[in-house]
């Protein structure tokens, strides 16, 4: 149901930014939107919350805004979205403009979860290695969950590839109670 509340969003602020050729500096300052949000767990509670008005979630937005100096595109595009009771399904909404941006530029996402962050080396030889498979740019999505213990989890689309310890170790301790 998110997804068919975002996609015309997401959808009208891409061709927007598309006919003023402002892809990029949309997709940065919509970058920063999204920092903001996982920098603060009120912030995203309180976008969320069926309980508070869209008025006083628009109230409060227009003077984040402001602050921020966020792209004008973007601020009056966030401030229909509260106008309009749509805040909860702002990260659906974002998703779906940084997938038809990365979908013009002729580029993949990619979610890559791993048990340390990966360096520089590492993030390029990965980028590379999905080059190759892929046969598209991937833009790398990166995540630190240390219960893998080792390993990368790489999903691209609807395939995973899923090579972490943890997974090993599950699969090794079926394979016991199988043969004991």
């Amino acid at each position: 149901m998110l997804t068919q509340i975002a996609r015309p969003y997401a959808s009208a602020l891409f061709d927007l930014a598309s006919s003023e050729n402002q892809l990029a500096s949309v997709e940065t300052s919509l970058s920063d939107v999204t920092r903001l949000i996982g920098e603060s767990a009120d912030f995203s509670r309180f976008l969320r919350s069926p309980v508070i008005s869209a008025d006083t979630k628009a109230s409060a937005l227009d003077a984040l805004l402001d602050k921020a100096k966020t792209h004008p595109l973007v601020a009056n595009f966030l401030r229909l979205v509260a106008k309009n009771g749509r805040l909860f399904a702002l990260d659906a909404i974002i998703a779906g403009f940084r997938d038809l941006a990365a979908k013009a530029r002729g580029e993949v996402t990619a979610d890559v979860t791993s048990a340390a962050p990966l360096n520089a080396e590492q993030v390029k030889a990965l980028g590379d290695t999905l080059k190759v498979k892929i046969g598209k740019t991937v833009t790398l999505n990166q995540f630190v969950d240390p219960s893998l213990i080792g390993g990368l989890q790489v999903k691209v689309g609807s395939q995973m590839i899923d090579s972490s310890l943890k997974t090993k170790l599950a699969a090794m301790k079926i394979a016991m109670k199988e043969v004991g």
